[in-house]
């Protein structure tokens, strides 16, 4: 087992981006994941998220949490990860059992771990931004032992398609309180959040392993003894079935709306400066992200030759279509 108490990156990869899906669908008809996808010509989201990771921490404590369906794009893209720390969902039952599942792997080998929660498919275009402030959020987890930190991003633009959170005061670290949360709220509001000092919830997510399994446990007890379970037995059978089975029987569980909402008090949120993010989850989104993020001179082609999409191309691809039909 490794030294405890490490700092752990817990890529989140098993995402189906069904939002981008006409984007994200090849001429053949195959539809990509949108993580598996790059925006212009380069590696793919999911190999920025491992870039990110590495500013945190080595690949020895860098987890990802894919799906089984998508092994075609992750199986040579996530080569450099050690075997052991690809943790594969039979089945997608949502984010917060994305979460729960590496979870627990993660504190077998390491009960005092620090996590840092990175979602595989973020644009960063001013990566060191959101690197240093990832970093003065882990620096404040020896004094948070039962809080969670939430990366907080300024807005740099009115979108009614994010989360937002509303701050409080600063505690004497500079974290501040979560008044509250707010998804997806119409442009008005939207506007008056941002003029009150409201920030982009981008579901980057810091704490100690332990306090996010204690934040899982208060909503959602019976899966978390269930996975518990399944988990320990995995570790001790030849032939690991207990998981599988399990999630033939698990409902679906989205974290943001029914982990974090109402838990307000289990949370601090830390701001990020602008640093050109998106989470290219609409093809609106990516068009924009378009417009701003300048294109490469030149975009280093991934060892592996695996399959991915590129976002620009596609939209390209899509409007010249549209222009062509309604010509």
């Amino acid at each position: 087992m490794a030294a405890e108490g490490n700092v752990w990156a817990l890529v989140l990869a098993a995402g189906e981006g069904s939002r981008l899906k006409s984007l994200t669908t090849a001429p053949s008809g195959t539809a990509v994941p949108k993580q598996f996808c790059s925006l212009f010509d380069g590696p793919p989201l999911l190999h920025e998220a491992l870039r990110r990771a590495q500013a945190l921490t080595d690949e020895a404590f860098t987890c990802a949490v894919v799906a089984a369906h998508h092994r075609r794009w992750w199986q040579d893209a996530l080569a450099p990860l050690p075997p052991q720390n690809i943790i594969v969902q039979p089945r997608n039952c949502g984010t917060a059992v994305g979460i729960l599942l590496p979870l627990l792997h993660i504190l077998a080998r390491d009960p005092q771990a620090q996590v840092v929660l990175l979602p595989s498919d973020h644009l960063v275009q001013h990566e060191s931004v959101l690197a240093e402030s990832l970093a003065a959020a882990l620096a404040q987890l020896p004094w948070r032992a039962h809080q969670t930190l939430l990366m907080g991003i300024e807005p740099e633009e009115a979108d009614p398609e994010l989360g937002y959170i509303v701050p409080g005061e600063a505690d004497v670290r500079g974290a501040m309180r979560v008044r509250r949360f707010v998804e997806k709220p119409q442009l008005a509001e939207t506007r008056d959040l941002i003029r009150g000092g409201a920030l982009w919830n981008a579901f980057i997510v810091v704490a100690s392993a332990q306090a996010l399994l204690e934040l899982l446990r208060a909503r959602i007890a019976a899966v978390v003894a269930a996975m518990e379970l399944a988990v320990a037995a995995d570790r001790d059978q030849p032939q690991a079935c207990a998981v599988a089975a399990l999630y033939e029987q698990l409902p679906t569980v989205d974290f943001s709306r029914e982990i974090v909402a109402g838990q307000e008090d289990a949370f601090r949120v830390v701001a990020v400066p602008k640093c050109g993010w998106s989470d290219l989850g609409t093809p609106q989104r990516v068009a924009e992200a378009l417009r701003r993020v300048p294109r490469p001179e030149s975009s280093p082609r991934l060892r592996s030759g695996v399959a991915f999409l590129s976002l620009a191309a596609q939209h390209h691809r899509l409007h010249i279509q549209h222009g062509a039909a309604g010509a």
